[in-house]
Order: structure tokens, then sequence, then C-alpha cells
């Protein structure tokens, strides 16, 4: 008989074991934490160069290995400091697709003390400006389509530098090649002397809020480098469930994963690239979502690892020629950001016999993973997200607060050293939703008896599409600016591939007219294109309400998708 979760994390969490527990302060919140974690992103780069000549970074036709990429990262650190005047807690957004830059950029700006910005590469150039503005960012790293997006707005940002990564023959005017402020690298290469501590600021990604506006959520190097042991030690708990050796990862077979989720995004960065670049895994980058590519990079790198949202794993088992490629080498499919069906599940243990499908749950406000469902926990309970990392807390509370019992539907809060300190610059937000080291995850779930979260809705008004959290706010305040537009109100509707696509209904002032497609273009003016409704229903007469005035949103998303 297998072993309990509990008699698993009691004997990995043990004093003297890998995954130790302490406990510790956090901004005056008695926290348990992960006592062998590093204590900086410096020490898990320095940790890097053990891999040597190991491929670590694949893009294309372009291979990097470990020890190139942490001279050309630490000598980009020591740039950064000598000729753009970087100090410690300045802060530098990146705002790029998945390129081997990206990465560079990343571990050349945390190692020299600042606080990386990463954008959202979707985002539009009055998005990205409003990010860089409200980070303060002095220094911008961007590819070239990024560049242009944002040549509009270049002269309301107080940007000092502007660095341009892949901009082939002709660089911006205004801004420097990468590779000319890289120069050089030296193989004498070493990270500059800068002091870092676990509590110091190292990242600020941008999460969409629900008064219209992104929010930056500041995170810590303990924040970062914690998610690190946390996804380490689901993995190793995992294993034990399946009877399998819980060794680190450098004494089993090397990971090769395939990237197909954006550095941006707290799960391709925390989750994927932090780990990989700690233990030892390759990484293969796409510059862009294709099932068919996924496949060919799959059969040709010999990966061993795919995943991302539910929407691309379904994408990569209905492809045409999925049954033509050796997939072999494959041993976990991972996948979240969105509810995945059971017969996801399987699926995937009939393609891959030998592979373990796992889910997981967390925020950009938790840095990642606070739960994870894997192997034979997730064939057992395929709906739950899985339990809690045993340094994190969860719990469930009414909206006044109080926490409710085990079995009853509550707001989930989360609590422990993988949640961000804080909205950067906005007092106001952070009260809203932190309380005494708890996270309001604005998601309404259950918890069974043994621990493991099941998520049942969300409380705050949002789409998911895809894995991309689409606030309907952020969309309905832009149908609101549309002179025609009395009223608006945005809705999920259900895509199989998607999990959901974003859908409007407005109330147009009397005796106008609207063409829907400049009514979709007018919203993709100001926001990406995942945030674009893909149907706007126009109506004449009042959307319904409540006595309270709030818009019935189910009976429209009902009455759009035919549902009674």
């Amino acid at each position: 008989m297998s072993q309990t979760n509990q008699e698993i994390t009691a004997t990995l969490t043990a004093p003297g074991a890998r995954f130790e527990i302490a406990d510790t302060t956090i901004r005056g919140i008695p926290t348990r934490v992960w006592k062998n974690a590093p204590p900086s992103l410096r020490a898990v780069l320095e940790r890097s160069r053990e891999y040597g000549d190991k491929v670590f970074l694949v893009y294309e036709d372009e291979e990097l290995d470990f020890e190139t990429h942490f001279r050309t990262a630490a000598h980009l650190a020591h740039r950064l400091i000598d000729e753009c005047g970087v100090r410690k807690g300045d802060r530098v957004a990146i705002a790029m697709r998945n390129f081997p830059e990206w990465s560079i950029a990343f571990w050349a700006v945390t190692t020299a003390g600042a606080i990386v910005v990463p954008l959202n590469a979707w985002w539009t150039g009055e998005e990205l400006a409003y990010g860089i503005s409200d980070s303060g960012a002095r220094v911008l790293f961007a590819d070239a389509q990024r560049a242009a997006r944002l040549t509009p707005h270049l002269e309301t940002l107080a940007l000092g530098h502007r660095i341009v990564a892949r901009a082939g023959d002709d660089a911006p005017e205004g801004w420097t090649r990468f590779e000319a402020l890289v120069g050089d690298v030296p193989d004498t290469a070493s990270l500059p002397p800068v002091d870092l501590e676990p509590e110091d600021d190292a990242t600020i990604f941008y999460t969409s809020g629900t008064t219209g506006k992104p929010k930056g959520a500041l995170g810590t190097h303990r924040n970062i480098c914690g998610n690190l042991m946390s996804v380490a030690f689901a993995q190793a708990r995992a294993a034990a469930r399946g009877g399998k050796s819980t060794a680190p990862p450098v004494n089993r077979p090397r990971n090769a994963l395939l990237l197909s989720v954006p550095f941006f995004h707290a799960t391709g960065c925390h989750a994927l690239l932090v780990s990989n670049t700690a233990f030892g895994g390759k990484l293969v980058m796409m510059y862009k979502w294709d099932a068919e590519r996924a496949l060919e990079l799959i059969e040709r790198e010999r990966l061993s690892s795919f995943g991302g949202v539910p929407a691309m794993v379904w994408q990569v088992l209905e492809s045409p020629s999925f049954a033509t490629r050796d997939l072999s080498s494959v041993r976990s499919v991972s996948y979240g950001g969105a509810p995945a069906a059971p017969e996801l599940v399987r699926r995937i243990t009939e393609a891959f016999p030998g592979g373990t499908p796992s889910n997981g749950y967390g925020l950009t406000e938790t840095s990642s993973v606070t739960t994870l469902n894997a192997g034979v926990d997730y064939i057992e309970k395929p709906t739950s997200v899985g339990i809690p990392i045993p340094v994190c807390e969860v719990k469930l509370v009414n909206p006044d607060g109080a926490e409710v019992p085990r079995g009853q539907v509550g707001e989930l809060w989360i609590k422990g050293p993988n949640v961000v300190k804080e909205y950067w610059n906005k007092p106001e937000a952070t009260a809203e939703t932190f309380t005494d080291g708890w996270l309001h995850s604005g998601d309404l779930a259950e918890i069974d008896d043994e621990g493991f979260v099941y998520i049942v809705d969300r409380a705050k008004d949002m789409v998911i599409r895809g894995g991309e959290n689409v606030y309907c706010v952020e969309v309905e305040s832009v149908l609101y600016d549309h002179p025609d537009v009395m009223d608006a109100a945005v809705v999920g509707l259900p895509h199989k591939v998607l999990g959901e696509e974003v859908g409007a209904v407005v109330q147009v002032r009397p005796g106008t007219t609207i063409d829907v497609e400049t009514l979709r273009a007018h919203v993709a003016d100001h926001l990406a294109g995942f945030k674009v409704p893909v149907r706007i229903d126009v109506r004449h007469e009042p959307l319904p309400r409540n006595a309270n005035g709030k818009i019935l949103k189910r009976q429209l998303r009902d009455e759009m998708t035919g549902a009674t």
C-alpha cells in the first residue's frame, strides 16, 4: 500500500531532510518557510554553473549552454550598473516574447539588485506604456515588435535607456542593440558584488485589476526562490505516492521541457525558468504556440515534459499528426491556469502510458504554486487542484471573513512565504486583498476531508481565456468609452479548446446604430487581442438587473449560449 500524503510530507520535511521547514517572521507575520531555499536569485544563477556546457536554452536552431548563459547574464549585470546606472531597487522592464535574451536580461537585472518588471507581450503599446510608467522603470528591454508598439508613447515615458533585441538590420532610432550593450563577454565574467537578502524586492508581475487597470504584484527573492523549493517538493511527493524515487532531479535523467507558456507569466518564469536554471533542465522555447510545431519539437528534442494550459494539451492530443510522432520520451504532462475536464486525464493516460498527468493552482500573487495534484492523486481526484504545499496554509471564508467548515463553499484565502509583499504603489488595493498575511484569492472553493482543494467558481468578475485572466470590468470600461454605448456587460462564453472566450452585450444610445466590427476594433485599439470580445450582442433596451442594480450576467450568458 502506498504511503499517504501526510506520511510522505512528514518524511520529506523532517529535520535534516531536503525539504525541512523552519519558522520565521515576515513583516510581523509568523510564517513557515523552506529552510534550504536559496537566499536569493543570485544563489540560483551561481548554482547553474554546475551544469557547464549542457544545453540550457533552445530557440529554433540556436542553443545556449549553462556556462555561456551565466557569463553573459553576469557581464550584462555589470553593464547595467556601469553603463545604465542601475542601482539596487531600481525597476527594469522586459517587454519581449520568449527569446534567450529574455532569460539573460531577467538574470542580469535581478542579480544586479534591481527589480525586474516583466510586461505582457500581448499588450498594446498603450498597455505597455502604462506598465512602464506605473512601475517607474528606468531601463527597458524589448524585442523589435514591442519597441515598435511603444514608439508613439516614448515621449511620455521617463526611460533613461532602451535596449532592443532581435532588431534585424534596422534598430529603431534611440534604441541600443542588446548585443551592443552586452559587448564582448570575458571568460572570467562573474556577478557584481551586490548584497541580496531573502526579503529584498525582486519582481513586479502585472495582473489585471478589478478597477480596470493592471496591478503590479511586488515579489521578493524569498517568494520566487521559495517557489523553486515548492515545485521540487511537489514533484518529490508525487513520485513517492507512485512508489518512485524522491532523489533530486540532478540524480535522475535530465529533464527537457517544452516552454509553451510565456516568461512574463508566473508559471513560465517562477515554475519553469527559475526551476530549470537551478536543476539543470533544458528549456525548448516556442516563439508562439502552435500544436504542430510543439509535436515536432517534442520528437526532435526528445522532450520529457510539455503542457501549459489545458487548451494546449487538447490541441496536441487532437492534432492530425499526433499518431505519426515518436513521443515516447514524454514523462509528464502538466497544466494549470484553467479548469480541466476529467476526460483530459483519461486521454493523457491513454496517449502517454509512461507519463504522469498533473494540474495545479496558483496566482501571480502566490508566486506560482500553491497546490499541486499529480500522478496517483490526480487520477483518483481529477477535478481537484490538489493539496497545498506544506509551507502554505489555506482556509475558506464567508463574505464577512469568518472561516467556514470543510465541505462548504467559501472564498479561498492563502498564507505562506510565496504570498507577495503588496501591490506596487496601490495601498488601497493591497488593503483589500491582503489581511494579516492572508491573500484573498477571489476564487470560491471547497476543501475535502483529505485537504484537497476544489475550485468551484470565481468570486471576481473574470473570464479565463486559454489561461489568460480577462477582468470583465477592464473590457467594459473600454466599451463604455465608445460614445454610442450606454451600458455594457462582459461574460465568458464556453469554448472547447480555450475554456472560455470573451463575449459582450451592449446597450446603445437611443436613435443610434453601431457596427459590431467597429466596436471590436475600438476595444482592440486599447486592449490586447485576447481581451477583445469575439461576439458582441447589441441591444436598444436596458440590460437586465437585480433589485440592487447589478447586471444579471448569468442570464445574459444563458441568452447568448442558448442555455435554458
